[in-house]
C-alpha cells in the first residue's frame, strides 16, 4: 500500500495496581487510526495463547500462567492453575466473560484441559492425555458443547478428537479419515491458531516441516483433506503456524522459520478459487498469528507485526509505537479490538478508532 503509518504518542507511562506497567498512544494511518495500549506482567511469563469476548481479556503460557482482564484491559488478575505438573497454557477456548478452557502442551501428562466458569477463580481439571507420546497442539469450538483438539502423530497420524460434551469426553478421529502424513511433516503449538473451525461445520487445522500443508475439513472434523501451501519449508522448523479467517471467511495461513525469524521468505498464503495463493507482500519473517476486525488484519510474529487495511488483499510494516517491544506470539480479537500477547509478559491492545 501507499498510505504510509505516522506513528504520535500521546500519552505517558501509568502504573497498574501493583501487577502492571501501561502505556498509550496512537498509530494513525490515513485510512483509520489504531490506539496501542502497553502492559506488560508482573510474573513475564511467556505469552502463547490469547482470548476476547467483550471487555474479558484472556492470556496464558509458561509455568501454568493464566491472567486474564474484566475491564479491557486497564487491570489484569493473575488466573494461573496450581498443580504439581507445570505446563505451558498455549490456547484458550473463550465462551463468555466467565468460562474458559485453557489448553496445556508437553509429552504424556502435561497435556491438558482445565475449565473454569468464574472468571479463573477456581479451575477443573477437565481432560488429560494418557499417552506418553502425545502432544496437544490446538483447541478449537463451534459453541460451547462442540470442539476439537489437534496434538501431534500418534501411530502416524496426527491426533484429531472432537467433542460434544464440552470437552468432558473426546473421541479420536479415525485414523482412516485422515491423509496419511507427509515426510517431515510436523504440527507447531505456536500460538493457539493450528486449529480453527467455522461456518457450517468446517475446520481447518495446519503443520510445517518441509511438507507444510492446511488439512480442511466440511463435517465438524470427522474426515479431512490435505492441500499443500506455498510457505517456507526448506527446514524442519518451517511451515504453517497459524490461520486465520477474514471477515469475509476467506481463509490465511502464516508461517515461516522459528530459528530464522527475520528472514525475507514466504509467511502468508491465502485460499482463492479452490487453491493456496502466496501472498507478496509482507515477508519479513516468522509470522504465529493473524486476525482482522473488520476490514483491518493484523497479522504477529516475535520480530514484527504486518497491517492490511483491505481484508489481507496487501500488507505493510504495522511499527510499535513502544519500541522494546517488536512483536508478538499470539493474537485475539474482537468489537474492533485486537489483543496482542509474547514473551515476557508483554501485552498489547490494539484499538480501531
Amino acid at each position: 500500500m501507499t498510505n504510509k503509518l505516522r506513528m504520535h504518542v500521546l500519552g505517558w507511562p501509568i502504573w497498574l495496581i501493583v501487577w502492571c506497567s501501561l502505556v498509550l498512544s496512537f498509530a494513525v494511518n490515513a485510512e483509520t487510526s489504531l490506539q496501542w495500549q502497553h502492559t506488560t506482567l508482573k510474573t513475564q511469563p511467556s505469552l502463547r495463547g490469547s482470548a476476547m469476548y467483550g471487555d474479558s481479556l484472556w492470556v496464558s503460557g509458561s509455568q501454568n500462567s493464566v491472567w486474564n482482564s474484566l475491564d479491557g484491559g486497564k487491570t489484569w488478575q493473575d488466573r494461573s492453575i496450581k498443580s504439581d505438573v507445570i505446563t505451558d497454557f498455549r490456547d484458550i477456548a473463550l465462551f463468555d466473560e466467565q468460562t474458559a478452557i485453557v489448553m496445556g502442551v508437553g509429552s504424556g501428562e502435561q497435556s491438558v484441559l482445565y475449565l473454569t466458569e468464574n472468571a479463573g477463580v477456581t479451575w477443573q481439571l477437565l481432560y488429560q492425555n494418557t499417552d506418553q507420546t502425545g502432544f496437544f497442539d490446538s483447541i478449537a469450538f463451534w459453541d460451547r458443547q462442540h470442539g476439537l483438539l489437534m496434538g501431534d502423530p500418534v501411530d502416524g497420524y496426527y491426533v484429531v478428537k472432537y467433542t460434544q460434551d464440552g470437552g468432558k469426553t473426546w473421541q479420536r478421529v479415525a485414523k482412516n479419515k485422515l491423509p496419511d502424513r507427509q515426510e517431515e511433516e510436523a504440527a507447531f503449538a505456536a500460538s493457539g491458531h493450528t486449529l480453527i473451525v467455522g461456518q457450517d461445520q468446517q475446520a481447518w487445522l495446519t503443520t510445517g516441516g518441509k511438507s507444510a500443508s492446511v488439512y480442511h475439513s466440511t463435517d465438524a472434523g470427522l474426515s479431512w483433506a490435505r492441500k499443500k501451501v506455498p510457505l517456507f519449508n526448506r527446514t524442519a522448523t518451517a511451515g504453517g503456524y497459524g490461520l486465520a479467517l477474514n471477515q469475509n471467511q476467506q481463509l490465511f495461513v502464516v508461517g515461516g522459520d522459528y530459528q530464522q525469524r527475520d528472514t525475507t521468505y514466504p509467511n502468508m498464503a491465502r485460499f482463492i478459487n479452490n487453491r493456496w495463493l502466496s501472498v507478496a507482500s509482507g515477508q519479513r519473517g516468522l509470522r504465529t498469528a493473524m486476525k482482522c476486525v473488520p476490514a483491518v488484519c493484523i497479522a504477529t510474529g516475535k520480530t514484527g507485526n504486518d497491517v492490511s487495511y483491505d481484508q489481507g488483499d496487501t500488507w505493510q510494516p504495522l511499527i510499535n509505537p513502544h519500541s522494546s517491544l517488536a512483536g508478538y506470539y499470539t493474537a485475539a480479537s474482537d468489537n474492533n479490538r485486537f489483543l496482542l500477547a509474547g514473551a515476557d509478559g508483554k501485552i498489547a491492545i490494539v484499538t480501531i478508532l
